[in-house]
């Protein structure tokens, strides 16, 4: 499942977002390129320990977890701290998979990449090129959202940036571990879930079939999470 979820940053957050990394110690890409995507990836990033991108990365978690979109499409269980970066001059990201299984920062647990997570901070009109590849069943889907917007989509898909003609794009990337594994099953909760939650306004608090519904989906939930 591929979603795109308007509006995860607020305008004013995005600006803040903006002004700070304006500023930021921007470092090349490649460090942290796998043995085959670094003869792909020409990117800068920031440092993990980077001040600006612990505080950012924070508020953008803060983010994800009053979206209620992204809480019933991923039921996330881990996510990756986020990660900042930028495109320019040519810039790109050939195409790529991305790891299955990553150790957290800190000598931490293991996180089994089930979805990724790019969040836009500029505004298409502010550069050319830059488009998010996405290849599935049906072909490429290219992506290039408002700042503030996100794309969630599979963790195994192959996938691209385009290179970057024209001014700066600048994002944010993390990946999340889901409590559910199983994706058919992962999305068939969240089509249940929105259901319920477009069904729910015009219906009694105390109304018996949605009542059954949620009993449907919580079994459900119980039955295929593996916390």
């Amino acid at each position: 499942m591929l979603l795109i979820i308007d509006n995860v940053l607020a305008p004013a957050d995005v600006a803040t977002f903006r002004d700070r990394l304006a500023r930021a110690a921007w470092r090349d890409g490649a460090g942290t390129a796998g043995s085959r995507s670094i003869a792909v990836k020409q990117n800068l990033q920031l440092g993990r320990d980077d001040p600006d991108a612990v505080e950012l990365g924070n508020r953008i978690l803060a983010a994800l977890g009053r979206n209620p979109r992204f809480v019933s499409a991923s039921l996330a269980e881990r996510i990756w701290p986020p990660v900042f970066n930028c495109y320019r001059d040519g810039g790109h990201y050939g195409t790529h998979s991305d790891a299955a299984l990553m150790r957290l920062p800190d000598a931490g647990p293991t996180l089994r990449s089930d979805l990724s997570a790019t969040i836009f901070l500029s505004d298409p009109a502010e550069y050319d090129g830059g488009e998010l590849l996405i290849e599935g069943n049906a072909g490429a889907t290219a992506v290039k959202l408002a700042a503030g917007g996100m794309v969630l989509y599979p963790s195994g898909s192959l996938h691209q940036v385009t290179p970057v003609t024209r001014g700066e794009r600048v994002c944010a990337i993390s990946w999340i571990q889901s409590a559910v594994a199983d994706a058919h099953a992962r999305e068939m909760l969240f089509d249940l879930d929105q259901s319920i939650q477009a069904l729910t306004p015009a219906r009694q608090a105390d109304d018996p079939d949605i009542n059954r519904l949620i009993n449907i989906y919580h079994n459900l939930l119980r039955r295929w999470a593996k916390p």
